[in-house]
């Protein structure tokens, strides 16, 4: 659930500490505002949660945008220690990376450019999509997640699918 939520967080805000500090705030608020509920609620709630997070940090950042000055510009950027937050999860043992590696790599490459295809639809056909069809939900949760009636849910994922094999079609990739 976390490896999810990070990579929607990730597509949505396209930085990988933000994601991270989103998923994080995410949980943080769902352990301590509805721990009591019912563990069948909880995965729709913290749908529900991260949504709401991700457009928080959207607000944040346009009035931060307003009012100040980047620190980064002022002082350049700060690149330390660039490292991928996946990197450090354990790969289970009937994980794809079993194949050998050249299966690995192509399968590797389709998912990179998936996930680039993914970051050009617009917010919320990919917020759409992503609740379809990567946490699985039905039309109705997606909906009661997004803010919006079912058939919008439909609308947006039937245009972002459409869209994606498009960007997928013209680089001779079909699935």
């Amino acid at each position: 659930m976390e490896r999810r939520a990070y990579k929607q967080a990730l597509f949505a805000v396209r930085d990988d500490h933000a994601a991270l500090d989103i998923v994080q705030d995410a949980m943080l608020k769902l352990a301590e505002r509805y721990a009591m509920r019912p563990p069948g609620e909880l995965p729709l709630l913290f749908q529900r949660i991260l949504q709401n997070t991700i457009r928080d940090f959207y607000r944040r950042q346009k009035v931060r945008s307003l009012w100040t000055t980047p620190v980064s510009a002022l002082f350049g950027s700060d690149s330390e220690s660039e490292s991928d937050p996946l990197e450090t999860l354990e790969v289970e043992d009937d994980s794809k990376f079993s194949e050998p590696p050249a299966e690995q790599l192509e399968r590797s490459q389709v998912l990179a450019f998936i996930e680039k295809a993914l970051e050009r639809l617009p917010a919320r056909q990919r917020q759409a999509f992503l609740l379809r069809y990567w946490e699985e939900l039905d039309v109705s949760a997606a909906a009661e997640i997004m803010g919006c009636s079912e058939g919008s849910v439909k609308t947006h994922c039937s245009r972002a699918t459409r869209a994606l094999a498009i960007m997928l079609k013209k680089q001779g990739i079909t699935l």
